[in-house]
């Protein structure tokens, strides 16, 4: 829960942000300087451009969560017990050896979501996040929430 409050608070600012921007962008657009509107175009389309990206990280998070409480009710999330460093993070050698393991599962059945969605937290334990979103997106994707996540 404190998970989503953040969330919602840091949007709200990016909100406020946003509007405040789109409001000094309408004031450079009204003056008719030929370098005001040009700036002030610009200036709209950064709003827009973050409120999307903003809207993908929702949609992208909503789904991974759905997965994870679906797979929690199956009994079939891993369990966290890695060993860990004095930071929190796993010790690798540990995450490379489940990582293996998971990336094992993957090849097994490549069709599986739920293989897919435990790679991409074993990837994540191994400290790779570029391909642990990769993993997850696919188990969404295979999952069929129907909602797009886009390539983040």
């Amino acid at each position: 829960m404190r998970a989503r409050l953040t969330v919602a608070v840091l949007v709200a600012v990016l909100a406020v942000y946003l509007l405040l921007a789109v409001d000094r962008a309408l004031i450079m657009l009204r003056t008719g300087d030929v370098v005001l509107v040009v700036l002030g175009v610009a200036m709209l389309a950064l709003p827009v451009l973050g409120g999307w990206l903003v809207w993908l990280e929702i949609l992208f998070g909503r789904n991974a969560q759905r997965l994870a409480d679906e797979l929690a009710e199956e009994g079939g999330l891993p369990v966290d017990d890695l060993p860990r460093r004095p930071s929190g993070r796993p010790v690798r050698s540990a995450a490379d050896s489940r990582f293996a393991q998971r990336r094992a599962e993957v090849e097994e059945d490549p069709d599986d979501w739920r293989r897919w969605f435990r790679l991409g937290l074993a990837y994540d334990d191994a400290g790779d996040r570029r391909r642990a979103r990769g993993a997850l997106r696919k188990a969404i994707a295979l999952h069929g929430t129907g909602e797009s996540v886009g390539n983040l």
